[in-house]
């Protein structure tokens, strides 16, 4: 038997030590596990801190350390520890996630912070909420892979229908199962920040006809009729946030959006305003976002979304870290 597709995620993280007590009862420290944290502690960012990237394999027994990342052990284990929530002096809050990696011996050995908002340099941030069950959900709604308002899904008759009044039973069409019915529809409404705001991909950058508003870590389909970012395949899965030049694909950072969840029997390809893009994928990382009575009525569905991850090879940063990547890719695509 083939083995499973592993999904691997990369997130952009602190060190525990960036984010320090500037004024409470752990002054001095950098931020920790949940057993150490004080409400109402006074953090502040070190002013030369930078976010360093840790890549994470899942699999059903938690995450560990993926092969290829900036920062941890490979193959050590990692625990979503806690959600921790900060107050600025202007009163909005952040969330972030601390994470704790594992040494051989199974304790602390190191502790990062993911922010799931943006955190500035020498400012003051109360730490406010120390949530212990909800940091699965929050790393969930970071993996999963979201559809803005108003972006058109091709469906299996050639109609071009908004996400927001798809329907469940809807017919779509995918790249490479004909028509599949939609079995679930999801709808959340999330802050524009951080980790979680959405990346526009203008119209033309990738020969589609209409701008393309999806979450940061949602891959797009490219199947390069010449190789000329030098992956080594012609099919190609690319998040979206690895082709953020400025210009022609930028973050939408600001205010709220409004994020939809398509699921099918199993993880598809279907096209958005003209873009071949992933359905939603159902694995360790994604499941806690979804609701418990749906994981039940879909559990027989969860081996064949697993088995389903792979539709091309999953490009790393390093190959697309150049300005042109975009326009490379799209005449990759074009006969």
């Amino acid at each position: 038997m083939a083995p499973l597709h592993v999904p691997v995620q990369s997130v952009q993280v602190f060190p525990a030590t960036a984010l320090r007590v500037s004024a409470g009862a752990n002054q001095g420290d950098g931020i920790g596990v949940h057993d150490d944290l004080m409400p109402d502690d006074v953090y502040a960012l070190d002013a030369d801190a930078r976010r360093l990237r840790l890549g994470l394999a899942t699999g059903e027994g938690g995450f560990r350390v993926a092969e290829d990342t900036v920062v941890g052990r490979p193959g050590a284990a990692v625990h979503l520890d806690c959600l921790v929530t900060f107050m600025s002096p202007d009163g909005l809050t952040q969330d972030a996630i601390v994470l704790v990696e594992l040494d051989p011996e199974g304790q602390i050995g190191a502790t990062y912070l993911l922010p799931l908002a943006d955190f500035a340099p020498r400012t003051e941030y109360t730490l406010v909420g120390i949530d212990v069950t909800g940091a699965a959900a929050a790393f969930a709604r970071v993996a999963c892979v979201y559809f803005t308002r108003g972006t058109h899904i091709s469906l299996a008759t050639g109609e071009q229908r908004r996400v927001e009044e798809l329907r469940v039973g809807d017919r779509v069409l995918t790249r490479d199962d004909g028509v599949q019915e939609l079995r679930w529809i999801g709808m959340t409404t999330l802050r524009a920040t951080g980790a979680l705001a959405p990346i526009v991909i203008e119209a033309g950058a990738l020969n589609n006809e209409h701008d393309l508003v999806v979450s940061p870590d949602h891959r797009l389909f490219v199947y390069q009729r010449q190789d000329r970012i030098g992956a080594g395949q012609p099919e190609l899965m690319v998040k979206a946030r690895h082709l953020v030049n400025g210009d022609t694909v930028r973050v939408a950072e600001g205010g709220f959006v409004d994020y939809f969840q398509l699921l099918f029997d199993r993880h598809h390809i279907i096209y958005a305003e003209g873009i071949a893009a992933e359905s939603m994928l159902i694995d360790p990382r994604t499941r806690p976002a979804l609701p418990p009575e749906l994981l039940d009525r879909l559990a027989q569905l969860l081996p064949g979304h697993t088995r389903g991850g792979m539709h091309g090879l999953d490009v790393q940063q390093a190959l697309l870290d150049r300005p042109d990547a975009i326009d490379l890719l799209r005449r990759a695509s074009m006969r």
